[in-house]
């Protein structure tokens, strides 16, 4: 029997488009670009050829067309693995589930997805302006955890070796580690982009080891990411959504990674606020690999 998916949990606005992308499934391209600022949107599609449709709406602004004869859509998604919560399980709904039956499609289609973003570099070989591949991603925000079969597509044992190198307190719910899609990592990163562990981090500030005028619950905890190890690999970077994409687009059927630019070094203690006039050498490279 076919699900049928309730208007109280599939929320379609008057116009057949999803809830909070404002997209409708026509819209959507299988290659999408995903980035947090609303302005980056812009940034990606002046480099199309083509320009196909725009929506905007809140922090969720969206350009599709076309760049060297590939149909692709670029979406910004705002800050946290929260919104990402909200932009793939929107972005999947557009492309598996019938909006005019509320059932899901009998063919799956499967996206692919690339988040280009920037973040933080956790190590010597990490300065800024350094490009990152995530491979897999330690989520501090929890976000799959509420999710069934998580442990399905997250590395269970990565997951208990860092928690016992961090000593991990409880109280601040269970990391989880998603990974990223192989094949599309080696598509994407080639041999340009620096390769390792992200955290995903709740926050930007005490989330991320930063001490503004609120005392950090565990002062070392910088020192110890940047001390992990595993399977040969070691913590790069912190930012705030790959967890969260890599995880869901596991859980969903699609193919989905992010890569950064280092726009912070916290190990050296430093920071480029120029990056914007930088960052797009890494959009170029995703657009002709994607």
């Amino acid at each position: 029997m076919e699900k049928y998916f309730a208007p109280s949990e599939l929320i379609i606005n008057a116009d057949g488009s999803c809830f909070h992308l404002h997209l409708r499934p026509e819209q959507l391209a299988d290659r999408v670009i995903l980035v947090g600022d609303p302005a980056r949107v812009n940034t990606v599609a002046a480099h199309f050829e083509t320009k196909e449709c725009e929506v905007q709406s809140r922090e969720f602004h969206t350009i599709t067309g076309t760049y060297k004869g590939k149909r692709i859509t670029c979406q910004s998604h705002g800050i946290g693995c929260d919104n990402i919560d909200i932009v793939m399980n929107e972005l999947d709904s557009l492309a598996n589930i019938d909006y005019a039956t509320r059932t899901e499609k009998a063919q799956h289609r499967t996206l692919t997805c690339v988040r280009i973003g920037t973040c933080g570099g956790l190590q010597p070989f990490t300065p800024t302006g350094t490009f990152i591949a995530s491979v897999k991603s330690i989520g501090f925000d929890g976000l799959l955890n509420y999710y069934g079969r998580r442990n399905e597509v997250c590395d269970l044992q990565l997951e208990e070796a860092f928690k016992q190198h961090m000593h991990w307190d409880p109280i601040k719910g269970a990391p989880y580690v998603a990974v990223a899609d192989q094949e599309l990592i080696e598509q994407i990163a080639q041999d340009d982009m620096v390769r390792g562990y992200t955290i995903s981090c709740g926050g930007f500030y005490g989330p991320q080891g930063r001490q503004i005028r609120i005392p950090l619950a565990d002062p070392n905890q910088n020192e110890k990411v940047e001390a992990f190890e595993y399977d040969g690999m070691r913590v790069c970077n912190f930012e705030m959504e790959s967890s969260a994409l890599a995880g869901l687009a596991s859980l969903l059927g699609h193919r989905a990674m992010t890569c950064c630019m280092v726009i912070a070094n916290r190990y050296a203690q430093e920071m480029n606020t120029e990056y914007k006039n930088t960052i797009d050498t890494l959009i170029q490279r995703v657009l002709d690999r994607i």
